[in-house]
């Protein structure tokens, strides 16, 4: 019997609220007080300045051409897959709170050189939905403290993370994307690797991620591993409701 996808699921952690918040921007992003930073390959990036931190909040959102959603959804949350095809991971596997039994995600990152690089311990969930009728698919993330995985030498952890992705289809044969995106690195981050992040690094990424979706069934039938099965939906949202 071929193995089920690796995903890790922290259930109860994010509320109806978080899905029913955040959701519905896949096709209709709230853009009001957010800056217009960049567009590349048909994706726009917006940004929020934060005053405390002084880093910004990222809102990502366009439209993939001929990526199912949920196939995309699927690669997006298979751990062990994305160990396979996103080249900054140095390492990434599941952990858990020996006191509470919270399951999460170890994740470090390789960073350019000079810097060190980062890693992260964080819970994540994924809902199946509906919004407006339409399939969604919505994995939200945050930071969470694992005592058991402990810092490293050389390597900088990052403890404020928020991460919110939701795919749904654009009515035709491709998705729609959109994602929040914020964390506090830590150190001195050059101006010009943000810049790189925003501009380049995140089409960069797209590209990576339409590659490994087309090649998902091949891993799969080579590890001999089945899809990561998505979750019953849970929520349906109505946005049109008077």
């Amino acid at each position: 019997m071929a193995m089920a996808g690796s995903i890790v699921n922290a259930v109860g952690t994010f509320t109806d609220e978080d899905i029913i918040k955040i959701a519905p921007e896949v096709a209709n992003p709230v853009l009001d007080g957010w800056e217009f930073f960049v567009e590349s390959m048909g994706v726009q990036i917006h940004r929020k300045y934060r005053e405390v931190s002084g880093l910004y909040d990222y809102k990502i959102h366009g439209v993939m051409a001929d990526l199912d959603p949920k196939q995309c959804a699927q690669v997006y949350v298979d751990w062990e897959y994305r160990k396979v095809w996103d080249t900054y991971v140095l390492d990434l596997h599941p952990i858990k709170h020996e006191a509470t039994g919270l399951e999460g995600l170890y994740w470090a990152v390789d960073y350019p050189w000079p810097m060190s690089d980062r890693d992260y311990t964080f819970v994540r969930d994924m809902r199946m939905v509906e919004v407006d009728g339409v399939l969604t698919c919505v994995c939200v993330a945050k930071s969470a403290v694992f005592p058991n995985e402990p810092e490293k030498e050389g390597i900088i952890r990052v403890d404020d993370f928020q991460q919110a992705c939701v795919l749904q289809s654009d009515g035709k044969t491709g998705s729609r994307a959109f994602m929040l995106y914020y964390d506090n690195p830590k150190g001195m981050i050059p101006t010009w690797l943000i810049n790189w992040g925003a501009q380049t690094g995140v089409p960069q990424f797209l590209d990576m991620m339409r590659k490994a979706v087309f090649g998902y069934e091949k891993w799969l039938k080579d590890t001999g591993r089945e899809a990561v099965k998505p979750p019953e939906v849970s929520l349906k949202i109505n946005t049109k409701s008077s």
